[in-house]
């Protein structure tokens, strides 16, 4: 695609659908849930096929002409992720992952915590990033927690607090909020830094329309996923790390592909270098190269026109959500998260309310939704903290609840808890997101509250 002017790429945004995504339309589907995942789009899905079937690629671990075709590619695609994050090769380097979870899981499995290098995350992290504790537990390092503050941000001045409660370790904290669409002030991974904190930036819900310049933004760890930006490919994350982050890592172990040599009588092996020390096993060769493909894909489009495009569609959802009322005149919504565009991403989580105040069940809607071809996500979206925080669960009832035994099932732990809302519904929007389809959702709330009868729904699997 050739460089146009703003203007012009706004207009081209609106056209991408008809282009891009003809099979929306085709289906007659309206897709809400762009931070679960992103559409591919057609000419990415084409040009890899094409690229598939025009050549011959061979596992990169050795010196075929197969195999040096595949390095090639391999390494185009480590520098177009650098590239996609304005990282410095001379600083930072690609590794390569199954996802954001598999990315952040290889820093904590190898970061050294202990009793004065604490883990330290926000309330409003991703499981993926709650998950580390263990690994800080296990080691006896403090875990501190950053609450969420009012309107489902987390104030500086807590996170200054946290940092500076002794010892030097991992902070870890999400770009955006994938539940509620916070963004987070990204100066915090400088003012850690220079508090002598290494940072892990989730970047996952973020990077789809929100641009990371890692000169200015000096993380040292950065997860992300790419079918989350683009749709395509699937099955591939990326470590974008500080070499000399990466260099204070210790693997628990090694695998074929992470050392140059090892002995099975002695317990010696010989580490590669990074990257490819941290690349277990072979890589996903042949989809690599849809990475390079995917950046050049989003950089023609521009991150301006991205944003403003979903901004434009994120503020007809808040509004036409907040315009929703009962025929008393009590609201039918409350949103979780900025009602305001500001400082927030085109992710939109709410529970939709009886008259009475009391949430509607989410899965209300989420039935009503699929009836009505309309995709999008409902339940606690791995984000706990968010969950916690909308239904008053402070650390002490949740603890409290936990000691009158371990609860079976989420049901359990739910009623354990006596919460009102044991989930929410997350709509989220993207480049291939038009006005129709927020009205097709605000439609089929109409329709929940003014039908209100909720239905019977069995056993929740999970939240």
């Amino acid at each position: 695609m050739p460089t146009t002017s703003l203007a012009d790429r706004a207009c081209h945004v609106d056209a991408l659908r008809e282009k891009e995504f003809p099979y929306l339309d085709a289906e007659d589907h309206a897709y809400l849930d762009y931070t679960g995942a992103a559409l591919p789009p057609l000419s990415l899905v084409r040009g890899g096929a094409a690229r598939l079937a025009s050549g011959v690629y061979g596992n990169p671990h050795t010196a075929s002409p197969a195999s040096l075709a595949s390095t090639r590619l391999v390494e185009e695609a480590r520098r177009a992720a650098l590239s996609f994050c304005r990282a410095s090769p001379e600083d930072y380097v690609a590794v390569f992952t199954p996802n954001a979870t598999a990315a952040l899981r290889l820093v904590a499995e190898a970061y050294p915590f202990g009793p004065d290098a604490p883990l330290a995350f926000l309330g409003d992290d991703h499981n993926s990033v709650l998950g580390m504790r263990r690994y800080a537990v296990r080691a006896g390092a403090p875990v501190r927690v950053v609450p969420l503050g009012p309107g489902f941000r987390t104030r500086t001045e807590a996170v200054t607090v946290c940092l500076d409660a002794g010892g030097r370790g991992l902070f870890a904290f999400p770009a955006q909020s994938n539940a509620t669409g916070v963004r987070h002030p990204l100066e915090w991974a400088g003012e850690a830094r220079r508090r002598g904190w290494r940072v892990a930036l989730d970047a996952a819900a973020y990077l789809p329309t929100g641009p990371l310049d890692l000169t200015a933004v000096p993380a040292d760890f950065v997860a992300l996923s790419w079918y989350k930006i683009t749709g395509f490919p699937t099955g591939v994350g990326c470590l974008i790390a500080r070499r000399d982050a990466l260099a204070g890592l210790d693997r628990p172990w090694f695998a074929g592909g992470t050392v140059r040599a090892s002995s099975s009588h002695t317990d010696w092996h010989l580490p590669a270098p990074a990257p490819e020390g941290f690349e277990d096993g072979t890589l996903p060769f042949l989809a690599l190269p849809d990475v390079t493909a995917a950046v050049a894909w989003h950089r023609a489009i521009g991150y301006d026109a991205v944003h403003r495009h979903v901004t434009r569609l994120t503020v007809r959802l808040l509004d036409g959500l907040t315009a929703l009322r009962h025929p008393g005149g009590e609201p039918a919504v409350r949103v979780l998260g900025p009602l305001a565009a500001r400082d927030r991403g085109p992710t939109v989580t709410f529970n939709l309310l009886r008259p009475d105040g009391s949430p509607v069940d989410e899965r209300a809607l989420q039935r009503a939704a699929a009836e009505a071809r309309i995709s999008l996500r409902t339940g606690c979206f791995c984000n706990p903290g968010v969950a916690e925080e909308a239904n008053g669960m402070t650390p002490e009832v949740v603890r409290e609840a936990l000691v009158r035994g371990t609860p079976s099932d989420v049901d359990a732990y739910l009623r354990q808890l006596a919460v009102q809302a044991q989930g929410a519904v997350r709509a989220s929007m993207g480049v291939a997101t038009n006005s129709r389809d927020v009205d097709r959702l605000l439609e089929v709330c109409a329709e929940v509250l003014a039908r209100g009868a909720e239905g019977v729904f069995g056993p929740r699997v999970g939240c």
